[in-house]
């Protein structure tokens, strides 16, 4: 099969389960032959190195130039180089934000923030969606964007994704709201709830960044395919992420499917509560119950 052909049946197969991670129904599977989707794979660094006769570059995380980890599935997807990210270093990270590196506490950061028109998304919303929650918390939910409910009240998660998110931290992990920290990747709502677009990532980027370092929470969640990319810095859709721990900025990550995704696929919970599990393992506490939604 010709080498276009392959490339765009790979790219189709990780768009369709894009596409049922965020809950579209009735998706057809595409599963290529490997032998196929073989041939589509750029090469590892150690064959490129062994025919160029060069030193295979060292794979590192975004942004502080931590190595990807991975607990249990050593053929877990490896981030890109940070190179290609615009969040490599902290310096790096907060250059378009003069200051931002020296605020302290999150009240101040909200401050910084202000009533944000930084980016095209500013006119559409209702209220900015900071984050809420425990701000020295141990355990860091981090999703998306905020949705129509959110856009409203101004509080992440408080929707029907964000009644299960509840429901999963009060009794699947004993834990409340206030236990932990709860933030999204962007704060304004995009329209009709698309996904965000790269310069409104880039906007929004150092304000997640500088939430993560204030809270310091020991294990970050993230909720979701577009969440866990723009954390890691890679383009894997979150049914090859999850379940495994992964490393960033020192904190360690573990990739979940996004609530929203459970509403409509309620089989797959039992692989959200496996998640769970092993961070409340990592974190010392032991689960009570299985959630009940």
């Amino acid at each position: 099969m010709p080498p276009e052909r392959t490339t765009i049946l790979a790219s189709l197969r990780d768009y369709i389960e894009q596409l049922r991670e965020e809950g579209l129904d009735g998706l057809p599977h595409v599963n290529p032959p490997s032998a196929t989707l073989a041939g589509t794979q750029p090469p590892t660094a150690e064959a490129a190195a062994a025919s160029s006769g060069r030193k295979p570059a060292r794979m590192v995380n975004s942004p502080d130039e931590k190595k990807l980890t991975v607990k249990r599935d050593e053929g877990a997807p490896q981030p890109q180089s940070p190179l290609a990210t615009s969040a490599n270093t902290p310096g790096e990270l907060f250059y378009r934000y003069p200051g931002l590196e020296k605020i302290t506490d999150l009240d101040m950061l909200r401050q910084f923030i202000g009533d944000c028109t930084r980016c095209k998304l500013a006119p559409g919303r209702t209220k900015l969606v900071f984050g809420v929650g425990n701000p020295k918390a141990e355990l860091m939910f981090v999703g998306e964007a905020p949705g129509a409910d959110e856009d409203l009240q101004g509080e992440p998660f408080v929707g029907r994704a964000g009644q299960l998110l509840t429901d999963i931290i009060e009794h699947g992990m004993g834990m409340s709201r206030n236990d932990v920290y709860i933030c999204n990747v962007i704060k304004c709502r995009p329209p009709g709830n698309r996904n965000p677009e790269p310069d409104e990532v880039s906007t929004c980027e150092p304000f997640l960044f500088r939430q993560i370092d204030l809270v310091q929470p020991k294990v970050i969640v993230g909720l979701g395919t577009f969440a866990v990319q723009a954390l890691l810095k890679v383009k894997t859709p979150i049914s090859k992420l999850r379940g495994n721990w992964y490393e960033m900025r020192g904190i360690k990550l573990m990739p979940t499917f996004h609530p929203a995704y459970l509403l409509r696929n309620p089989a797959d919970k039992r692989l959200v509560w496996a998640d769970i599990q092993e961070v409340m393992k990592f974190l010392g506490r032991i689960p009570p119950q299985r959630p009940r939604r």
